[in-house]
């Protein structure tokens, strides 16, 4: 079977079909996948723009209804597509179920959004005259979505493009479309008008960068790379369509002396290397005081031993394979990049062979935690997005903070303290979008702005009542009374 686009409300097939590998077992095919092409978006589009005059101006029952039922099954079927989502991605079981289940919540969020709109009623400052400020779908809206978030970063961009009355076209990343497909499978089910939702699969640099140039796209929300975000917005903006960019992240971890030292360790690891550390906001600099140093590294190592490299199914494991050769092959060669710099490798770093129940083999490697390092570190300064942490010493609160913001990034940023003084003024000062106190820098919730600063987002935030100003456009009308 080849699965196929979602094009005007039918299943049509791609120009050709690629094979969906299973990192944690490379003899496991997930399916075959369609790849679509130039005319494939072109047909999506036009589907999109004949669909949203009346999708635009539909009642909100009807939306909420669409969106609330898309939720439904997807939490009712939340095992089987964390499963699949696993499968072709390789973080954890655990935490696929958990990404599915958040997909749902997001639907379900953006279902009440629906019935949330509103708008302003002024006065003028002209006699007689009233004032109205409402908002309107900004049309079609086309999503391009990365590997490592396969199910909730599709969500977060599709429910509140729908939501608000726009319509969509989806390009989901290459590696993993098989959850993309299962949510365009639900989503067709779901009562939404033919054309208000197109999936459209393939690679980048054709599926992609046809929906960018199209002119019939009005908006483009993007996640992935810095270099490709660049190039999105330099063509929308030559073209004056809306963008949305989220991109980059070298997230730093502070651990002040006063930490409570199993807090620290632990949200250190989770924050570095759960999801194989292939989370935009994984805190991949571990920022740490003089006085704490020694007892953190040893303990840091001592929790990394303990934990469980294997098979993203399998019962009891904690970090899944890389999700690709590719990647496996970068992560490896940062780590050679920052030996060679002067960093010494403390824990990890290794390729590893763990064979599957059937035998096969997958994508594993060994966290990595690199000592010695400075700031000025290519390991400290560019985005592995791999299971590798590099520690840097300060002496003090005052240094931290300046190493931490010492960045072209400002995606999350993370404090371990339990001084109220120093929590309160990095929650000031911190240069990032999301800032945690004793938590780990990855983990957010759907219902609040997602996004970050500098070098690592652009444009209008994501999730939350926040969605609203990328998915929408104000209007104001006067009346004459």
């Amino acid at each position: 079977m080849i699965h196929a686009n979602y094009i005007a409300g039918e299943w049509l097939a791609g120009s050709s079909a690629a094979p969906n590998i299973n990192p944690s077992n490379l003899a496991d095919v997930v399916g075959h996948y369609a790849l679509g092409d130039a005319a494939a978006v072109d047909a999506a589009v036009a589907a999109a723009q004949a669909a949203f005059p009346a999708w635009s101006t539909s009642g909100i029952q009807a939306r909420f209804d669409a969106l609330d039922r898309i939720g439904s099954e997807i939490l009712a079927r939340r095992e089987e597509l964390g499963t699949l989502l696993s499968r072709e991605e390789g973080k954890t079981r655990p935490e696929g179920i958990g990404e599915a289940t958040r997909a749902g919540h997001i639907f379900k969020f953006f279902a009440g959004e629906c019935l949330r709109l509103a708008g302003e009623t002024l006065p003028s400052v002209r006699p007689g005259v009233g004032v109205e400020i409402t908002r309107e779908p900004i049309g079609v809206v086309g999503l391009i979505t990365p590997w490592n978030f396969p199910i909730a970063i599709p969500a977060w961009k599709i429910a509140p493009a729908l939501a608000f009355g726009n319509c969509v076209v989806l390009k989901p990343a290459d590696l993993v479309p098989g959850s993309a497909w299962a949510l365009a499978d639900i989503i067709s089910r779901s009562g939404i008008p033919t054309g208000v939702f197109n999936l459209v699969m393939g690679q980048g640099s054709v599926i992609g960068e046809a929906i960018v140039r199209h002119p019939g796209v009005n908006a483009v929300s993007f996640t992935g790379s810095v270099g490709v975000g660049r190039r999105i917005a330099e063509a929308c903006v030559q073209a004056h369509k809306k963008v949305q960019l989220e991109m980059g992240g070298k997230n730093p971890q502070v651990i002040l002396d006063d930490a409570d030292l199993k807090q620290a360790v632990e949200l250190s690891v989770q924050s570095a290397f759960f999801s194989t550390g292939q989370r935009c906001t994984a805190s991949s600099r571990l920022i740490v005081t003089a006085g704490i140093y020694p007892k953190y590294i040893a303990a840091l190592q001592a929790r990394l031993a303990t934990l469980k490299i294997g098979d993203a199914l399998a019962a009891g494991t904690d970090i899944g394979p890389v999700v690709s050769e590719q990647q496996l092959a970068q992560d490896l060669r940062y780590v050679e990049i920052a030996q060679a710099e002067g960093a010494s490798l403390a824990a990890g770093g290794q390729r590893i062979t763990c064979h599957t129940s059937s035998g096969h083999e997958g994508y594993f490697m060994r966290p990595a935690l690199l000592t010695n390092t400075t700031p000025a570190m290519r390991i400290n300064r560019e985005e592995v997005f791999g299971p590798v942490a590099s520690v840097i010493r300060v002496q003090d609160y005052e240094e931290a903070l300046a190493v931490a913001n010492d960045s072209e990034f400002g995606l999350s940023a993370g404090i371990a303290t339990t001084s109220l003084q120093h929590a309160t003024h990095f929650k000031r000062h911190a240069q990032a979008g999301m800032v945690m106190v004793n938590l780990p820098t990855a983990g957010v919730d759907y219902h609040v702005p997602f996004g970050g600063s500098k070098g690592s987002s652009y444009g209008p935030r994501e999730q939350g009542r926040y969605a609203q100003e990328f998915y929408t456009t104000v209007k104001t009308a006067y009346t004459l009374a």
